[in-house]
């Protein structure tokens, strides 16, 4: 048995091993297709709102304000349409017809009750007095007898006396029997009032004009005739007037009672100015309100009988028909806002008129347009930005901006904004931040080929959106400084402007026509302005983008490289020997970056954060440690000492999270080890291992690797190198030329064929130029030095 057990562990060992290895495929096959199948998820919901957003069911309108009709437009289908002019003069009109609304005054409507009580005692004054002195001063002037000749004004009092004395009877029964008739004679101004002229004069109201009397407490208004003021009535024609045929005993005496009503009856209506104009906005709102119902309607098919007959009197008055042929727009016309509402009527008739099956037709097409352009941005990404589609959360993210920015195109694109250009611009303009400048450009074509189809389908408007965004990519393969996004919006918005008049040029057969085309020059200049303010938009929002899309631009790089960042302050206090290091590989990988184009400024951050893990265990790390100090290692086994040094890079990973540096930092901190062994450790174990024979399977080289992930951009392969040859040039007794351009080349010979660049796109010749640059850097830091006369002779 002892001689066999060893064998048996070890088959059973293996065939634990390959179990294990087939549950994990089959686990590595299942996430897969789950996320196959959930980037087809993401991808076709994005293409269902990219059919809504375009609203590819219906043609699009194509019109706006200040297009010229060269061949004029006709009617395609009779149709009718709501004038805004004609409804605005039926509101007109309709608010005319209400009567100026009064409403009597009780207290004075009462004394109106009084007047022939009043009458009386004054004809009694008149009858008692034995001369016209005897008659009090109210009376005299209340019958008009002021005359200025004595004798005239002596004989009107005598002829008044004797109609209120009487011939055969007393005074007493003569004045009752006027009385009596003056009852019949003023019984119209009990019924409806009295009004005063001046309020008609102030408020602009005819006298002729008729007038509703409101109901004390509640209730609708009722109209009241026309002459309701006092002068009106006492006419022949007004309503006083036409009694006195009717009043033997009080006519003769007509002269007197009218110059008495004058002078006693007391305006009794008031104008209701609030109540009138609430009426009056009401009767406005009626007429607003049926347009309002019938406006998206398509009258032609409207069944009139259904309608009230206030509805059809009013809808009968605002519209205005059209035939098919009909003229809409003259050869060289202008559109402007009435026109531009005459085209939407037409255009809104002829897609009620579009049979279903006509539309789905047209949602395959523009499903396999979209279809098209998917697969070719698709095949793209997948090549060329891998990372998009690695993650779901960035592939989400891609599709929903690219569908926001055409919904916002297009809602954008009409009047009176005419701002399509800002969502689009703004959008490429992101993703040349945070991908790269071709996808930003590949997309820019699906933008401005999907948003020009779906509004204006004009050849003009997809060479400025074009124009446009090529302008807005170019200049993004970095930014330094927000300004840079500023500058990128006014040089986008001088080619809007140029693109913009230039195909304006080539459509005109006369460039008198365009110099004298204001309105081409408006909205030139007008988008010109929206280029200006898409780049103060994503200068202003670069944090969120960077936050969204997991990307870090140099501005932020240049505020994190600020050594006053509380991780670097603590690193140096804890670990200054780390720190020491840090800046020195921050220093040479940023330059070997800069020699093949990459980033070096994210190099230099990175370098600066890439072993903040070391703080929490300094002394554990060589660079940490003070001469004579006894390495805590010595103690330990070499498999303890291992977790210790890789740990570093968890530690420094959730450090960096608490600290909310970017992704982009982060996986330097990860990657800038890869998946390299730790030699020192993983060879002591093995030489360990050797007295101990039924032992040597245990040192397994796997768990003496960092577990990576290997770099995955051409920065994190420099910072790879950067850090291994600084840490190891320090090991140099003699750091000449030679020995450090050999020390560069075994290790970058090293790495490479280790596979840890297999990940990145680092190709042969750019290693080669790192390890050139490095070796370099090393030599300019450890280049031979005068000694001085003192440093001589010590």
């Amino acid at each position: 048995m002892p001689l066999f057990g060893p064998k048996k562990t070890r088959t059973a060992r293996a065939a634990t091993l390959k179990r294990t290895s087939a549950m994990a495929s089959l686990l590595n096959a299942t996430v897969r297709n789950r996320g196959i199948l959930l980037h087809m998820l993401f991808c076709a919901t994005a293409l269902s709102l990219m059919l809504l957003a375009l609203e590819a069911w219906r043609a699009p309108y194509p019109f706006r304000l200040g297009d010229r009709a060269d061949h004029g437009i006709v009617a395609k289908v009779g149709f009718h349409r709501i004038s805004r002019f004609k409804t605005d003069q039926v509101k007109s009109e309709q608010a005319s017809q209400v009567a100026p609304i009064f409403r009597n005054d009780p207290d004075k409507l009462k004394q109106l009750e009084d007047l022939p009580q009043l009458l009386r005692n004054s004809f009694s004054q008149v009858a008692q007095a034995n001369d016209l002195q005897a008659v009090p001063r109210e009376t005299r002037l209340a019958f008009g007898l002021t005359a200025e000749a004595a004798q005239a004004m002596h004989s009107e009092f005598q002829t008044l006396q004797s109609l209120v004395s009487g011939e055969d009877a007393g005074p007493s029964e003569s004045i009752d029997k006027l009385i009596e008739e003056f009852r019949r004679l003023i019984a119209p101004l009990l019924e409806t009032g009295v009004a005063d002229p001046a309020e008609f004069d102030r408020h602009n109201i005819r006298a002729s004009q008729q007038i509703a009397l409101k109901p004390p407490v509640a209730g609708q208004p009722r109209p009241l005739p026309a002459d309701v003021q006092l002068p009106e009535l006492l006419k022949e024609t007004g309503r006083l007037g036409r009694n006195w045929g009717t009043l033997s005993e009080l006519s003769p005496a007509r002269t007197f009672v009218e110059r008495w009503l004058r002078s006693t009856v007391q305006p009794t209506l008031g104008y209701q100015e609030a109540e009138t104009l609430s009426e009056r906005a009401a009767a406005r709102q009626r007429v607003q309100d049926i347009v309002d119902r019938h406006s998206a309607q398509d009258l032609v098919l409207v069944n009139m009988a259904d309608l009230s007959v206030e509805e059809r009197n009013v809808l009968r008055q605002v519209t205005d028909s059209y035939k098919s042929g009909d003229i809409l727009l003259e050869p060289g016309q202008v559109v402007d806002d009435e026109l531009l509402k005459v085209l939407r009527a037409e255009y809104d008739a002829v897609e009620r008129r579009v049979a279903p099956g006509q539309r789905i037709a047209r949602m395959v097409t523009v499903f396999s347009i979209l279809a098209v352009l998917t697969v070719v941005s698709g095949y793209f990404i997948v090549r060329n930005e891998p990372r998009v589609v690695r993650s779901v959360r960035r592939l989400a993210i891609y599709l929903l901006v690219v569908v926001a920015a055409v919904a916002l195109g297009r809602l954008l694109s009409y009047d009176p904004w005419r701002a399509g250009v800002i969502p689009v611009m703004a959008t490429v303009m992101v993703l040349a931040i945070a991908y790269s400048q071709m996808l930003a450009m590949l997309t820019a074509v699906s933008l401005c080929l999907l948003i020009t189809l779906s509004t204006r389908v004009d050849l003009s408007q997809f060479v400025v959106l074009m124009s446009v965004t090529a302008t807005a990519v170019l200049p993004l393969s970095h930014v330094p400084s927000r300004s840079t996004l500023i500058k990128v919006g006014f040089w986008s918005g001088v080619v809007y402007f140029l693109v913009s008049w230039g195909t304006g040029i080539l459509e005109s057969q006369s460039l008198e026509e365009v110099w004298a085309d204001k309105t081409l020059l408006l909205y030139s200049l007008r988008g010109a302005g929206w280029c200006l303010v898409t780049g103060y938009l994503v200068a202003g929002s670069l944090p969120f983008i960077e936050s969204a899309f997991g990307v870090v631009t140099d501005i932020s790089l240049l505020e994190l490289s600020d050594v006053s960042h509380p991780l670097l302050q603590e690193l140096v206090r804890r670990a200054p020997g780390t720190y020491n290091h840090s800046m020195a590989v921050a220093t040479i990988g940023e330059t070997a970056a800069d020699r093949i184009g990459a980033n070096g400024l994210l190099v230099r951050v990175g370098a600066y954060f890439h072993d903040i893990g070391k703080m929490l265990k300094p002394h554990y790390f060589v660079e940490n440690m003070s001469k004579g100090d006894e390495s805590r290692h010595q103690n330990l086994a070499p498999a303890m000492s291992t977790l210790i040094i890789i740990g570093h890079v968890k530690d420094g990973v959730d450090l960096a999270r608490q600290h909310n540096l970017p992704p982009s930092i982060i996986d330097f901190i990860e990657q800038h080890h890869g998946t390299t062994l730790v030699e020192y450790f993983y060879h002591e174990a093995a030489r360990q291992a050797e007295g101990r024979p039924d032992h040597r399977a245990d040192v397994q080289e796997s768990s003496f690797r960092y577990p990576g992930p290997k770099p995955q951009t051409r920065e994190a392969g420099v910072m790879m190198l950067a850090d291994a040859v600084e840490s190891a040039s320090r090991t140099l007794s003699e750091p000449t030329p030679a020995r450090i351009e050999s020390l560069v080349r075994s290790i970058t010979l090293k790495k490479l064929l280790d596979g840890q660049f297999d990940e990145c796109p680092l190709r042969l010749n750019e290693i080669q130029e790192i390890e050139e640059s490095l070796s370099k850097s090393l030599l300019a830091i450890y280049h031979g030095r005068i000694k001085y006369p003192e440093q001589k002779s010590a």
